[in-house]
């Protein structure tokens, strides 16, 4: 299994929103269990070159989209101060979301738009309001927690493909003991013909010096497959072991 270190890259313009993010990403509560990949390593960038976005760099991002938000949501007012009305278009945390998605990584956008849910989820992008007090912590629950999922996919992953290469090398064993026999008597039928050869008189010594290495081939050929006569008896055995000690911890528990 392979030991990665997740990358967090973490758009935004204001220093604060990264500090905030760092600081209050969750610590593991029995440190001496922890891996060293337990803790990310952060990457900052402007949200502006959230266009740019490569999906093979980070594992997860995080956006700072509320700063946006609020300038955009002051309410524009005419010469009578009346509030003018808007034309229907996205929030700038919107714009963010594209890019993000099509990096094809979970990301969080955090977003003051009070007119949206609290929490909403569209497709691996998360979209969380900025609520004072909780909003760091409860973005680096969520992200800690989308990681752990990730390396968890991976681990099964690579044991899946562990588990398909082992399976197709035991059916390559079975059927080569299952074979045994067969090709046992190939070879027996091989090597008495090439002792044949080898007592018949007159030949010349180019043929004798053929057979001889046929029956050499042929000795060396049954003392593999004996081998694996060997290792038969050996697996059958320590499965049959593996099976008792395993019965006597369920019987102690």
């Amino acid at each position: 299994m392979s030991i990665h270190r997740p990358t967090v890259l973490i758009l935004a313009s204001d220093p604060a929103f990264a500090r905030a993010i760092t600081a209050n990403w969750p610590q593991d509560p029995a440190p001496h269990h922890a891996r060293q990949s337990d803790r990310p390593e952060f990457i900052v960038l402007d949200e502006a070159f959230s266009r740019d976005l490569g999906g093979n760099h980070y594992d997860l991002a995080i956006a700072d989209g509320s700063s946006s938000d609020r300038n955009d949501g002051l309410d524009a007012k005419d010469k009578h101060g009346r509030k003018k009305t808007k034309p229907a278009e996205p929030r700038p945390h919107q714009s963010l979301k594209a890019p993000l998605l099509a990096a094809g990584k979970p990301a969080i956008i955090i977003h003051s738009d009070r007119e949206r849910d609290f929490y909403y989820l569209d497709g691996g992008v998360i979209e969380l309001r900025r609520e004072p007090g909780i909003w760091a912590g409860l973005a680096g629950l969520i992200g800690r927690e989308i990681l752990r999922r990730c390396d968890a996919e991976t681990h099964a992953f690579e044991a899946q493909a562990i588990c398909a290469t082992a399976a197709a090398e035991a059916t390559l064993g079975r059927y080569m003991v299952e074979m045994r026999t067969n090709i046992n008597n190939a070879l027996t039928t091989v090597l008495g013909n090439a002792e044949l050869l080898v007592l018949e008189p007159g030949l010349p010594a180019s043929v004798l010096a053929q057979s001889d290495s046929i029956r050499n081939m042929a000795l060396r050929l049954h003392e593999i497959f004996q081998r694996f006569s060997s290792l038969e008896k050996e697996l059958t055995v320590a499965a049959r072991e593996s099976g008792k000690h395993a019965g006597h911890a369920a019987g102690r528990s």
